[in-house]
This record gives structure tokens, C-alpha cells and sequence, in this order.
């Protein structure tokens, strides 16, 4: 069902997914419990998603022994970094980025749980989105 949509689809059902995590839980818990929830509720809205997933780190011919951890990616195409945190840095958002350039992905939502409306913590990160078709 939403292999085919666009990456900005599956990002307004992924905020429809975190509004109920938060409507339910509300600011104040670790992000361990968010990405929890968040899952159930993606399972619910019958989007497929990684979580944890691990990306391999290219540095100049090496790979690194260490990789990333990616909280959570969404149809392939939406990586979702969930935080639980009393402000959201420019290097959060910076981090998310580079996350999507590694993945070869286009379009990053950071979601910060602790804020009081939802609608402040969230925010596109992008990656040469192209437009929707």
C-alpha cells in the first residue's frame, strides 16, 4: 500500500503515528519508550519499517568497525530519529542529515517527544528531495 507513495505520504502518516504516541504518553519519557510506541502505532497504520538498523560507515577505502544505528526507517524512504529531550541542536539536525546522505535517503523527521504540542518538536530534514509526482 504505501511502497509506491512519496516520500511526503509516508511522512504526514508517520506524524499522524507520532501525534498519537504523544496524545497517549505525553512529554516527560526516555526515547526508548517513544520508538516503542511509535513502532506499534506504525505497525497499526500498515507502514513497514527498520528499526535499529545498522549502516556500515565508509571512510575513505575502510569500512569502520563501528556503525550507525538508525532509530527508525520507514518504507525505505523516511528515516525517523525520535529524541526525548528539552531542546532539539543544529547538530541533532545536522547528525539526521548525514544519516540520509549514508542511507541514500531523501527525507529525515526528527521528533522531539518532550515538547508540550508535538506539532514544535517535529521537524523535515531533507536530502535533494524531489518533488512528489
Amino acid at each position: 500500500m504505501w511502497a509506491d507513495k512519496h516520500e511526503n505520504e509516508i511522512s504526514h502518516a508517520i506524524i499522524g503515528c507520532a501525534i498519537e504516541v504523544h496524545k497517549e504518553l505525553g512529554p516527560g519519557l526516555i526515547e526508548s519508550v517513544y520508538e516503542d510506541a511509535m513502532c506499534y502505532e506504525l505497525a497499526q497504520a500498515g507502514l513497514l519499517f527498520q528499526r535499529q538498523e545498522r549502516v556500515p560507515i565508509q571512510y575513505k577505502s575502510v569500512l569502520l568497525a563501528t556503525p550507525l544505528k538508525l532509530d527508525l526507517i520507514v518504507e525505505g524512504k523516511v528515516i525517523v530519529d525520535n529524541k526525548a529531550k528539552q531542546t532539539v541542536t543544529a547538530i541533532d539536525k545536522q547528525a539526521l542529515l548525514t544519516y540520509l546522505r549514508l542511507r541514500k535517503v531523501h527525507l529525515g523527521l526528527l521528533i522531539n517527544f518532550h515538547e508540550l504540542k508535538l506539532v514544535d518538536g517535529v521537524q523535515r530534514v531533507v536530502n535533494q528531495l524531489a518533488e512528489q509526482r
